[in-house]
């Protein structure tokens, strides 16, 4: 069994009309999350010394509103499926509802219910950038000085698992235009076929 094979097992067949580059940047869009949940629950679940540990949350720090372990997977599990449904833009079932889906299986996905939710997402994830930047000037979002959690080669870890999320909404707004562009695309070509069928009849 190849990669190939595997992969489409995993996300279904890819769409009619969707080139090497949409795949692949949906597949990037995909994994944008893994390496921080993989890091997330190394340092929260499993407790890695990936972080300073404190007794408290660090000053000028909000309340904090949820913790624990199920909050981490929770968190951990959700990001991993919203990121997965970016494969939705280029694959079948996000343009024909899937068959284990009752009331929908077999039928056309509107385009605007993949496009709205997804615009929404991608304009929602452009926190990411700012808030990365924000902290590597050593500030939070809301622009107060930030304590840093992590120190040394700690920083670099958190860097590398924490710096693909970056590239998450951009990539999905790419994936966006394009899903809407090639639907409607293919929309009008139905149409014209249509019509010449009813000329020609």
């Amino acid at each position: 069994m190849t990669a190939r094979t595997v992969l489409r097992k995993l996300h279904g067949r890819t769409a009619v009309g969707v080139p090497r580059w949409a795949m692949l940047a949906a597949y990037a869009a995909a994994l944008t999350t893994l390496p921080s949940t993989i890091w997330r629950i190394t340092a929260f679940v499993f407790e890695a010394p990936l972080v300073k540990r404190m007794d408290a949350p660090p000053l000028g720090h909000g309340p904090v509103l949820f913790e624990g372990v199920w909050y981490i997977l929770t968190l951990s599990l959700v990001s991993e499926v919203l990121a997965f449904l970016a494969l939705g833009l280029v694959c079948e079932w996000g343009e024909v509802w899937p068959r284990w889906i009752p009331g929908l299986r077999g039928r056309r996905v509107p385009t605007l219910a993949a496009v709205i939710p997804a615009s929404l997402g991608a304009i929602a994830l452009l926190i990411f950038p700012y808030a990365l930047a924000m902290m590597a000037s050593g500030r939070m979002v809301n622009g107060s000085p930030d304590t840093p959690i992590t120190e040394g080669w700690q920083s670099v870890a958190f860097w590398i698992a924490y710096l693909p999320l970056a590239a998450w909404g951009p990539l999905l707004g790419i994936l966006t235009v394009h899903y809407h562009q090639r639907r409607r695309a293919a929309q009008s070509a139905a149409g014209s076929r249509e019509a010449k069928i009813a000329l020609a009849g």
